[in-house]
């Protein structure tokens, strides 16, 4: 499956592999609760992100403004888990950069859908 080749598949493929080997160091209270949620929303951006490799140009942006939408929910919750000590700060600042690559990637190529 070359849809699995893109350069942005695979930064959202590395970010989920990441974040999971986190999984063991969350407490166990969070980690059914807000980690769940946070991993959720990466496999929708993976989801979404795969989808969208495969549809024509018009039905690309839709999906994409969505991906965009779920990877800022993302950085919303990823922020929450810094705050209330579900990751410390060296943590969070890796999987934020990923994230920000990711976002850097995804509105690149909104703009590049939208500019033809």
């Amino acid at each position: 499956m070359q849809n699995l080749d893109i350069p942005i598949f695979k930064k959202a493929y590395g970010l989920y592999n990441e974040f999971y080997g986190l999984r063991n160091s969350v407490p166990k209270q969070d980690r059914f609760t807000i980690w769940q949620r946070c991993e959720n929303l990466i496999l929708e951006i993976l989801e979404y992100i795969l989808d969208a490799s495969q549809l024509s140009k018009i039905e690309k942006l839709p999906i994409l403004q969505k991906t965009s939408t779920k990877l800022n929910l993302l950085r919303v919750f990823l922020r929450l888990c810094k705050d209330t000590k579900v990751l410390d700060i060296k943590k969070y600042i890796r999987l934020e950069q990923n994230v920000d690559e990711i976002g850097r990637m995804l509105g690149g190529w909104i703009k590049s859908i939208q500019d033809r």
